[in-house]
């Protein structure tokens, strides 16, 4: 694998990050340059997945999630699985979490909804824990990589219930519903009323009601991985903080409106909040510099 042919592939993996994961993009800035990559690499990988699952009318998508995962253990044949390929090896990230991945984005080709937030659970794990647990030897730690990892892991959970939360009405058009079937009952809410106030855009007491409990419990979630963020590499910390914040951000725009509207945190307030970042990104890569000068 030529030097040129990699930066190729990593550049192409950056480009699928800055178009479709925004935020997250606008995060990974504030990460040391030779950090970025990793992360463009790790997350192109899950939009190809995600996007094989998504892909209307393509009757053989489980065979073509069957042929990705095939594809990481041969010869990397283009350029995400290139870049993929280098970043496990030079982050030693633990193959097993692909394959969790994966099992997740199978489950999206037949599970069309969950009893609770059990059932949910473990979904998520594939879907959005074990991209924390990808993420943490490229990010580094100042404690036993263990010790951290299950911050990683909830934290990766609460952005994806964010994403749940603000991606009803397009998950509704898919034929999906994450929002935890329990919940949905408890306030008298079902699938009709949710199609309902999408296509009538209409607010509803009761799907408000849901909403809220679940806003409340991501903003829960929230909460308990924050502690995590101290335990992260001094230069990754600002790039954490700020998706945090801004993922986090997101749960005070859900409304009745979500089903009709994707909703997104301001642009005033996304550089409001990566400017600082920025700021605490650069004193943070300057102390280490000072520390490993002789």
């Amino acid at each position: 694998m030529s030097p040129g042919t990699l930066s190729s592939a990593y550049a192409a993996c950056r480009r699928v990050n800055a178009r479709y994961g925004k935020t997250f993009f606008l995060a990974t800035t504030l990460l040391r340059p030779e950090q970025r990559p990793a992360v463009h690499a790790l997350y192109a990988f899950a939009r190809w997945a995600d996007e094989i699952v998504d892909a209307a009318g393509v009757a053989d998508r489980a065979s073509r999630l069957d042929e990705v995962e095939r594809l990481l253990d041969e010869e990397p044949s283009n350029p995400v699985l290139l870049a993929l390929a280098d970043t496990m090896r030079r982050y030693d990230i633990d193959r097993s979490l692909f394959t969790d991945f994966l099992a997740s984005m199978r489950m999206d080709l037949d599970v069309t909804e969950y009893a609770d937030l059990d059932a949910l659970g473990v979904y998520v794990h594939g879907s959005a824990e074990v991209i924390g647990l990808q993420m943490l030897p490229v990010l580094g730690t100042v404690v036993p990589r263990e010790e951290a990892a299950p911050y990683a892991a909830r934290l990766g959970t609460a952005f994806q219930l964010t994403n749940f939360l603000r991606d009803v009405g397009e998950d509704l058009d898919r034929g999906r519903v994450y929002l935890p079937q329990d919940v949905l009952a408890a306030h008298g809410v079902d699938r009709d009323l949710l199609q309902w106030v999408r296509r009538h855009r209409r607010a509803n007491d009761r799907v408000q009601g849901v909403l809220d409990d679940l806003v409340a419990h991501s903003y829960a979630l929230y909460r308990s991985a924050e502690p995590g963020i101290a335990m992260l590499s001094a230069v990754s910390r600002p790039c954490v903080r700020t998706a945090y914040t801004l993922y986090r951000d997101i749960l005070g725009l859900v409304g009745c409106e979500v089903l009709w509207r994707r909703v997104a945190v301001p642009n005033a307030r996304r550089f409001a909040v990566a400017v600082p970042g920025a700021g605490r990104a650069l004193l943070a890569r300057a102390s280490l510099a000072r520390a490993a000068t002789p």
